[in-house]
Parts: structure tokens; C-alpha cells; sequence
């Protein structure tokens, strides 16, 4: 078996955990190292809009929410999506 820790959507996660115990601001500059691997999963971008939500950075977490809503193909998680971006 391999070693998960090099995948980026297990980094992703990782990127969540540091949020939650260490603030949005040191999660979002894990998140967004991850750009490269990650910028066409809508998970990534979904993320980064929740983390900009939470550090007050409505516009650029719309914009995240946006680019999110073009990627997501799962009815349940779009309408999460568009509740978030609307509460902006």
C-alpha cells in the first residue's frame, strides 16, 4: 500500500484540519499551494470560498463559489453552493 499523505485532495483535507485548529487565514495558504493539482475539483474551490467567507473576503469567496458552481455536477452539493454564495 502507498502512502496517501503526497495526494492533494488528502492535503485538501489537511488544509481543512489547520483551519479549524490554527484559523481560516494559515488553511487558505495550504489551499491555495494546492491550486495547480486542484483547480479543476470543485471541492478545492468550494473551500477556498468557505475560507475566504470566514475571513470576510466576500468577493473573492464569491468568486470561489462561482468557480466551484461550474465544476459541481451533484445536485445536493450545487444547491449547497448557491445557499452559500447567496447568504454573501
Amino acid at each position: 500500500m502507498g502512502s496517501t499523505v503526497g495526494d492533494p485532495v488528502v492535503r485538501l483535507n489537511l488544509a481543512v484540519a489547520v483551519a479549524m485548529a490554527d484559523g481560516p487565514e494559515h488553511g487558505l495558504r495550504l489551499v491555495d499551494a494546492l491550486e495547480p493539482e486542484l483547480a479543476a475539483y470543485h471541492l478545492f474551490h468550494a473551500t477556498r470560498a468557505d475560507l475566504l467567507r470566514r475571513l470576510e473576503r466576500p468577493d473573492e469567496a464569491a468568486q470561489a463559489y462561482l468557480k466551484a458552481l461550474e465544476l459541481v455536477t451533484n445536485p445536493t452539493e450545487r444547491a449547497f453552493l448557491e445557499r452559500r454564495l447567496s447568504e454573501l
